[in-house]
């Protein structure tokens, strides 16, 4: 089942939380009212009562009465077959998405380099360079884990590397233009 934007939900049990964008874990309790603002990327983003944004994992999607997402392509797991393809990651990189703006971090432009090494066994080493929209955001290590943890699921994938990068500054010029559009900044 698919949530109903902006349609009070009551938590159907307690279940941890990020609070957005500072980052901080928090317990949101059983019988709490949230509001479903975004469901991409294989998470949550909730307003709860006080207003306070939040993320909730996909594994909790049941105590928001709901079914997992189910729409990142890292729920398909790695790839079966083939040579490895840096497409693959990029494709992986565009399943993580903030938590505020229904943009995932490709569009974004916060991916400032994604490069591949080829290690002696075959495999391959992913190194990326990624900012977020602000420097106080504290949900850089949330995306930077959810970008490493999609491209560990490409095959030929080994390592990952997940950096965050503050220069140059992100700014609006970054972002491509299905986010400008997406955006309204057209």
């Amino acid at each position: 089942m698919r949530p109903e934007r902006h349609a009070p939900i009551m938590l159907e049990r307690d279940c941890e939380a990020t609070l957005i964008p500072g980052g901080q874990p928090v317990t949101l309790s059983e019988g709490d009212e949230v509001i479903v603002t975004q469901s991409l990327g294989g998470s949550f983003t909730v307003q709860t009562s006080d207003g306070y944004l939040a993320r909730i994992s996909n594994e909790d999607a049941d105590a928001l009465g709901l079914d997992p997402t189910g729409d990142t392509e890292a729920d398909k797991g790695p790839a079966e077959t083939g040579p490895f393809d840096i497409a693959q990651v990029i494709e992986q990189l565009k399943t993580v998405f903030d938590p505020e703006i229904p943009i995932n971090v490709v569009d974004l432009g916060l991916i400032y380099a994604c490069d591949a090494h080829t290690l002696a066994d075959g495999s391959h080493r992913v190194e990326i360079k990624m900012s977020m929209t602000a420097p106080g955001c504290g949900m850089g290590d949330v995306l930077k884990d959810d970008a490493r943890s999609r491209v560990q699921t490409v095959l030929g994938v080994s390592e990952v590397d997940v950096e965050l990068v503050w220069d140059p500054p992100w700014d609006q010029s970054r972002l491509t233009d299905a986010a400008r559009l997406e955006l309204g900044l057209f």
